[in-house]
């Protein structure tokens, strides 16, 4: 029997049993999988300068003195104990309606007596602390025990849903003494795992959990980190082989007109690394295998050109092309600069058809479609998830073109990947092309692991310039009064501005980047301060507009038109315009509030900018005592 696989009741209390399954874990391995947060070492104490309000803690620190008072506006005491880490002090209060019931934390918590604290960093008159933290020492250990803790590293567990660190740890202690080893099974061949220098399963989650040093827990990481790419890469190779099981249309390069007529009709030369990527997918094109490749480049090197003409392959041999992009405004852009690149052709005699189909899509535009679409002839259309609807049919889809493909899920990416219906030399799947700006993690292990083959397109076209950016303390003023001063001299001398914010209306709640709700001073939100920029300041007396995705696609156009041609060249906007909106013009983009952001947020939000020759900044905006 797996002995990862046993439900947690049948090896601990059942009180403790059910705690764990509140917090989600049900199964031995659910418990040991569940590795700690960070090792603390007797004496070595938390630095508590890291320490946030709202935060759940286990900290480890010294007492340094301790006071009883009574309660002023309620009956009852109050013990409140100094903690320190050597430099910085926090208190811990315990509050009880009477001393006696405080007398057993007066006895351990003596000055000079180390603890773990656990419990919700607060904060009183400006002051963090914590109240009435649970806590544990030494205390009823033997000389041995005690000698022994101190030699090895404690494991921090994440605490929450009424457990603490050290209840894991008794929970883990108790599962894996009734462990045996040889009914953990190890997904890695000893052959490997020798070749590697790796632990085995069952040793590693000791290690992990029982680390007799440092380095023993984190060889025990490393194994299992190895473990679970190993797992992860063997059925990623699996799923991958299954798919170039499946037959692709094989579309030529040679004698293809409507390529060929495009590469001529180009108003720019192709730099090296867009010929050297168009030179990888059309081989992979060429072959009846299909493809399945992730095209990353930074913001601005040209990867939509690279994928037009991937598509002008596959509709010159005879076949469907969809284009997947996931917002609306970034599939309208695309339309429009598509057709720009292709409207040469027709002047040469070449026309490509291209569509356009969105949630907004009038019906009887989106009749026209499915009707050019069931036809089977050859043509380009261009799309939000309104391309993934059972209605839509693609009897000849060759290529599937997915843009930001991190904002799509995995079976959304594969819904255009069914067997086409077309006649002749049977059903096939298309091509799939997969393009990013961000080197997001997801990314990252896709290309890693074996789902996609990865081509890279480094640098950036003739004339771009790199973007210079600044972070800015929102409790600056002089800071904040010349950031607003240099959004006016961008539009006075012909640029545009996006000032960006976490959230439409005050109201409105906003998780930070990590996950937890906000819970410091209010948000950036974007109706307040476009009332704010328009009321007073550098910018009044601008068209200045709002963009988010409360309004109406018809708006979201206006707005933009408006932006692009300079009528209203600052636009106060939520992330809607973190990919894919094109505005050459754009010079400035200010982020408020750019803790509330993830890396690759803040990435794409500054690839809006510098989109031309024109020198472009990046000012994030944060607060330097709020969340995130």
């Amino acid at each position: 029997m797996n002995a990862l696989d046993i439900p947690l009741d049948l090896r601990l209390p059942r009180p403790t049993a059910r705690k764990l399954a509140g917090a989600g874990l049900t199964t031995v391995g659910d418990l040991l999988s569940l590795a700690p947060r960070r090792y603390y070492h007797w004496g070595a104490m938390t630095r508590l300068s890291g320490l946030r309000e709202g935060e759940d803690v286990t900290i480890l620190a010294e007492v340094v003195s301790t006071r009883l008072v009574p309660n002023r506006s309620r009956k009852g005491v109050r013990l409140e104990v100094a903690l320190t880490d050597g430099t910085d002090v926090i208190d811990a209060t315990f509050f009880a309606t009477n001393e006696f019931r405080l007398a057993p934390h007066q006895r351990l918590l003596v000055p000079g007596a180390h603890f773990l604290f656990a419990g919700k960093v607060g904060s009183f008159r400006g002051h963090l602390q914590l109240t009435h933290p649970q806590f544990e020492g030494t205390e009823g250990e033997s000389e041995e025990d005690i000698l022994r803790r101190q030699e090895r590293p404690i494991p921090i567990y994440p605490a929450g849903s009424g457990l603490t660190s050290w209840m894991v740890a008794r929970a883990v202690s108790m599962v894996l003494d009734a462990l045996d080893d040889s009914d953990v099974p190890d997904p890695v061949p000893e052959e490997v795992r020798q070749r590697h220098g790796l632990l085995g399963r069952a040793a590693a989650l000791r290690a992990l959990h029982r680390p007799v040093d440092d380095a023993a827990h984190r060889a025990a990481r490393a194994s299992l980190a190895w473990a679970e790419a190993f797992v992860l890469q063997t059925g990623l190779l699996e799923a991958r082989g299954g798919a170039r099981a499946e037959r692709a249309p094989a579309c030529a390069v040679e004698g293809n007109r409507v390529l060929d007529a495009l590469l001529a009709c180009l108003p720019f030369e192709l730099t090296d690394s867009q010929r050297r990527a168009l030179a990888e997918i059309q081989a992979d094109l060429e072959g009846t295998k299909p493809m399945q490749r992730l095209l990353q480049g930074d913001v601005g090197s040209g990867k939509t050109v690279v994928a037009l003409a991937a598509m002008c392959q596959v509709v010159g041999a005879g076949h469907q092309a969809a284009l997947l992009a996931p917002t609306e405004i970034l599939a309208e852009q695309h339309a429009a600069s598509l057709t720009a690149l292709l409207a040469p052709l027709r002047a040469e005699g070449t026309d490509v058809e291209l569509r356009l189909l969105t949630g907004s899509t009038r019906a009887v535009v989106r009749r026209e479609v499915d009707a050019a679409l069931r036809s089977g002839g050859p043509l380009i259309v261009v799309g939000t998830h309104a391309l993934l609807q059972d209605s839509v049919e693609f009897p000849d889809l060759g290529l599937v073109v997915v843009d930001e493909q991190h904002r799509f899920g995995v079976a959304q990416r594969d819904r255009l990947r069914r067997p086409s219906t077309a006649e002749g030399d049977g059903p096939h799947v298309p091509h799939q092309l997969v393009m990013t700006a961000t080197p997001i993690p997801r990314t990252v292990a896709m290309t890693v692991f074996g789902d996609l083959d990865e081509t890279r397109m480094p640098g950036l076209p003739p004339g771009r310039s790199p973007v210079a950016t600044f972070l800015v303390d929102s409790a600056n003023p002089a800071w904040m009064e010349r950031l607003w001063q240099r959004a006016r001299e961008e539009v006075d001398s012909g640029g545009r501005v996006y000032v960006v914010c976490p959230r439409i209306d005050e109201g409105d709640a906003v998780a930070d980047a990590e996950g937890e709700g906000a819970a410091t001073p209010p948000l950036a939100s974007v109706r307040a301060v476009a009332e704010a920029l328009r009321a007073s300041g550098p910018l009044a007396g601008l068209g200045i507009h709002e963009l988010h995705g409360r309004m109406v696609a018809t708006e979201k156009a206006q707005v933009m038109d408006d932006f692009a041609a300079g009528r209203a060249p600052v636009v106060v906007a939520t992330t809607v315009v973190e990919v894919g909106v094109d505005v050459p013009e754009a010079s400035m983009m200010v982020v408020l509030d750019a803790q509330q952001f993830g890396l690759s947020q803040l990435h794409q939000l500054r690839g809006r900018v510098g989109r031309s020759t024109r020198p472009s900044v990046c000012m994030a905006v944060h607060a330097a005592g709020g969340a995130g």
